[in-house]
Order: structure tokens, then sequence, then C-alpha cells
């Protein structure tokens, strides 16, 4: 993409264990339009690939973002609502 999506939620699930972290972030997708963009802020490792391979495999387009607090070990994940 050449230009940053402009998220229309955004939700801070650092410190939230799996798979908790997972369904907040369904959910928040779930109260979007088709088309909008959810911005996580997520623990690395687990809770990221967790995240964003479920997320994945429900269709959602999913893509890394520069986080401020990625040396402190925190990941930005930009999700776009699936469906027409």
């Amino acid at each position: 993409m050449s230009s940053a999506p402009h998220p229309s939620l955004l939700l801070d699930l650092r410190g939230t264990p799996c798979p908790l972290n997972f369904i907040r972030a369904r959910l928040a997708l779930e109260g979007l339009e088709p088309g909008s963009w959810l911005q996580l802020d997520l623990d690395r490792g687990e809770a990221q690939e967790q995240v964003s391979s479920g997320l994945r495999q429900q269709g959602h387009a999913v893509q890394e973002a520069p986080h401020p607090e990625a040396e402190q070990g925190a990941i930005r994940l930009l999700v776009c609502r699936h469906g027409a």
C-alpha cells in the first residue's frame, strides 16, 4: 500500500493473554463496517503470532506498522475488516 490506512478504532491489548486478545480483536472487528481498519497494539511473540494468524484465517487483511514502543516488545497491527 502506498499510504497508511486510517484506523476507525484503536485497541491496546498489550499485556492481555492469549486467547483473550484474539477474542477482543475479533469482537472489535465485528463492530466495524467492512473495509474499515482496526489498529491493534500487542505484545511481540506469541500474542502477535496467534492474533495475526487467527485474523488472517478469518479473511481479514493484516499488516504490521511501526510502533513507538517497539523496543519495549510492542507490535502494532493494522487489520482491515473483510466483507462486502
